[in-house]
């Protein structure tokens, strides 16, 4: 039975990895998942310079999932390329670095530097707001998707993900834009947009207003997503948003991702991503599927 899945020539020795933000860089998580078994370690975001981060409170608990305002907090390239990078080399895994900046600028730094490291894809979250065009995110534009994807593949010497945010009119326009651009692969979805209220209280639950929604409560619309993107360009797709267990994994596969990524099931359940693994196995066993590329996109 082949588990193995190709992204853009990066072979993944199964489709499961875990979304950026929600294992740190796998140091944390380390002590409960044999990171051998993921089919990559997907990093926490990394910019140029130390970022602090958002005031608290920054993380409120929905009834179907949670929203975050962290404001991508990170130590900087520095330290990950000290630290971080040496750790996940110690295993049998891929590495995905996620990327994110204020400027174009922000990110080619990154890039550059990670060319002479050991990692085997960039992962570039254009989520992020994006201060010279006054804070609108670099990937609620077509032309700023492009452009950024162009920029960052003339500076990059590994495989480059573009991951798409949710928050926009057309997920389709913005996933042609990025394939435009010279995207390698596409992931999605990012958190979408939302707010909660303390009602005894009277104020906002998170600093910062609004925050992203992850969890169960997104998993239909990132479905819908995947499905379209999918369908509509020729780079592989990673499949994420609110993945459980191993059935919702296997909505995205079938959907026409080649890979998936887990995120917030691993902060209540932090073996998450091996029980999906062995899932999808069990999946592919008891259907007599002997090679998982003929699950990808296997719904039309």
């Amino acid at each position: 039975m082949k588990m193995k899945v190709n992204l853009a020539g990066v072979e993944l020795k199964n489709p499961v990895m875990e979304a950026s933000g929600t294992f740190g860089s796998g140091a944390e998580y380390g002590e409960f998942v044999d990171l051998n078994r993921l089919g990559a370690v997907v990093t926490k975001g990394v910019a140029n310079v130390p970022w602090p981060g958002n005031p608290t409170p920054r993380i409120a608990e929905t009834s179907s999932g949670m929203l975050n305002a962290i404001g991508l907090q990170n130590p900087g390239i520095d330290v990950f390329a000290a630290r971080d990078i040496p750790f996940l080399k110690k295993y049998d895994t891929k590495i995905i670095v996620n990327v994110c900046g204020k400027t174009t600028e922000d990110y080619l730094e990154v890039v550059e530097r990670l060319g002479d490291e050991p990692v085997d894809m960039l992962e570039i979250n254009i989520s992020c707001p994006n201060v010279k065009e006054g804070g609108i995110a670099f990937g609620q534009d077509p032309k700023a998707v492009e452009a950024i994807t162009k920029a960052c593949k003339a500076h990059a010497k590994q495989p480059v993900i573009m991951k798409l945010s949710p928050n926009v009119t057309d997920i389709v326009v913005m996933a042609k834009a990025a394939e435009a651009g010279g995207a390698d692969v596409i992931s999605l979805i990012n958190t979408l947009t939302g707010m909660k209220i303390d009602v005894n209280r009277r104020c906002f639950a998170l600093a910062n207003k609004t925050g992203g929604l992850s969890g169960p409560a997104i998993h239909p619309v990132a479905v819908r997503m995947v499905y379209q993107v999918a369908n509509a360009v020729k780079v592989p797709v990673i499949g994420m948003g609110g993945i459980k267990n191993w059935e919702d994994a296997m909505e995205f596969i079938l959907a026409g991702a080649s890979a998936v990524a887990v995120g917030t099931a691993n902060f209540h359940n932090p073996y998450a991503t091996t029980e999906i693994i062995d899932g999808i196995a069990g999946y592919m066993e008891r259907n007599g599927v002997e090679d998982i590329r003929e699950l990808i996109g296997a719904v039309k």
